[in-house]
């Protein structure tokens, strides 16, 4: 298995990952799907906004964004990594983890300290260093959990 982390702008088959998307049994992956389908995905979550994806060749082992803004309204809180999936037949090996850390050195050269995460998952991203940070009111009006992760030298 050889694993590759693209960025979907800049794969020359966009509209093929688009669809691999949402093919994701997850009502979130077939809204990022849209997003991506109409371009709204940028008018939501920010201009310099990043959907990146680890692939096994032509098959979508996980996917997450690197947003200005993810699914909570009103904060000043930012970057946000969101819409965090990985397909089943690939679970439990921790792929989600090889993008987290592709993004983290990302995040450090833009002089950002801290990464975001909004979720309905108690005890799933502690595995990844992050620790609850506080909740707030997402847009649809539910209470969502935010963790984060200060991003530190060793991750870089």
């Amino acid at each position: 298995m050889k694993m590759i982390i693209r960025e979907i702008s800049e794969t020359e088959n966009k509209d093929y990952w688009i669809g691999e998307i949402g093919k994701a049994k997850w009502i979130a992956g077939k809204y990022l799907c849209e997003l991506l389908s109409t371009s709204d995905f940028y008018k939501l979550c920010g201009k310099s906004s990043k959907v990146f994806l680890l692939t096994d060749e032509n098959n979508l082992v996980s996917f997450c964004t690197f947003a200005e803004t993810d699914d909570i309204d009103d904060t000043e809180l930012t970057p946000w990594i969101g819409f965090v999936f990985t397909f089943s037949q690939y679970r439990g090996k921790r792929n989600i983890e090889k993008l987290f850390n592709h993004i983290y050195p990302i995040a450090k050269s833009q002089g950002i300290k801290t990464i975001y995460i909004s979720t309905d998952q108690k005890g799933l991203y502690e595995n990844f260093g992050y620790t609850f940070y506080t909740t707030l009111k997402d847009r649809n009006g539910d209470m969502s959990l935010v963790y984060k992760r200060d991003i530190v030298l060793e991750h870089c």
